[in-house]
């Protein structure tokens, strides 16, 4: 298969594409055939930052990338929830990576655990689940120590960026009244998500 091994932490200069065997996944995984991935700022400071080299647990190559989509080409022994063919997506070995060792998804095929991976919808592409999974975190990993109820008043800035996109629709999803903060241009996709009130940040005034 081919892949994309970071040789040593520093530019994009040290990325390169090799050709690798195809992995195998244990009794509890499942081998999945990539379709599209995302790269994340963790992607970026990976790469660039060698005291960052520990996520990759000595592991050769290193190979970036959490983010994944794609279809499911052989499941393991103990695997029972999922089937060859199911198409999934998912955040893999994020954010255990510095025990799980790093996901390794930068390459047409990738070993995942059952727990990091899920059904992908009929209604969105495999890009669109691909570039789910960091942000969604992000932004659902607050509302799990602060709850959002039914009739709160919720204001959230860069509602049109990756992470703010998400608030919007969980906020609205838990039965908030959502006030969404961006810029103009942002304007009709943060409404069609759900928001209640827009305001325009580069139009106000000190």
């Amino acid at each position: 298969m081919k892949a994309v091994i970071l040789k040593k932490q520093g530019d994009v200069d040290q990325l390169s594409m090799v050709e690798l065997p195809i992995p195998t996944p244990n009794d509890d995984e499942v081998l999945i055939r990539v379709h599209a991935i995302s790269i994340n700022p963790t992607d970026i400071y990976a790469r660039q930052n060698p005291a960052l080299d520990y996520i990759f647990n000595n592991e050769t190559p290193k190979i970036l990338g959490w983010d994944i989509s794609g279809v499911i080409e052989t499941v393991g022994n103990n695997v029972s929830t999922f089937t060859v063919g199911d198409e999934v997506f998912g955040l893999l070995n994020f954010p255990t990576f510095t025990t799980a060792g790093h996901a390794k998804a930068y390459a047409e095929y990738v070993v995942a655990n059952i727990a990091d991976i899920t059904i992908k919808p009929d209604n969105i592409s495999h890009d669109e689940a691909a570039a789910a999974g960091m942000a969604a975190l992000t932004t659902w990993q607050p509302l799990i120590k602060n709850p959002i109820k039914m009739g709160d008043r919720v204001l959230i800035t860069a509602a049109g960026g990756g992470v703010g996109h998400f608030a919007v629709q969980f906020a609205k999803y838990f039965g908030a009244y959502v006030i969404a903060v961006a810029s103009g241009s942002k304007k009709d996709l943060v409404m069609s998500l759900g928001a209640d009130e827009f305001v325009d940040y580069q139009r106000l005034t000190s």
